[in-house]
């Protein structure tokens, strides 16, 4: 029997940052595809669709928001959950964008490489129920 990996989506423009939860991610035991920036995003998610997507608020080129807003655009980019990883998470509150897809909330400043892979374990879990 194959054991099939959970694909998650790291839209994240700071390519030390990147490489680190990327890591992480992987040694988790995640498959986990890199964006930079929205418009990578989108063909990425064009060519394989992710379980999660985690996504920097703040990113070249424009915020999360303009891709959060083409995601909830399409059927199946609508149910992907999506957990913001920002600088910026003092500033929302999770009921403002729950609307988007997000499920989680992870603030980059204080965040420890488990708090990441606790928020995807929480949203994938959630999905399955």
């Amino acid at each position: 029997m194959t054991n099939v990996l959970q694909h998650v989506l790291l839209v994240e423009d700071d390519p030390w940052l990147a490489e680190l939860e990327a890591d992480v991610l992987t040694q988790a035991g995640y498959e986990v595809t890199h964006a930079p920036h929205a418009p990578s995003a989108i063909a990425k998610i064009d060519e394989k669709q992710p379980d999660v997507i985690i996504l920097d608020v703040l990113l070249t080129g424009s915020t999360a928001f303009a891709l959060l807003h083409e995601l909830q655009s399409y059927g199946d980019t609508k149910a992907v959950p999506i957990i913001l990883c920002t600088n910026m998470a003092d500033s929302l509150k999770l009921e403002d964008v729950k609307s988007y897809g997000v499920r989680r909330i992870v603030d980059k400043s204080t965040m420890q490489p488990d708090d990441l892979l606790a928020a995807i374990r929480s949203v994938l879990r959630r999905g399955i129920e």
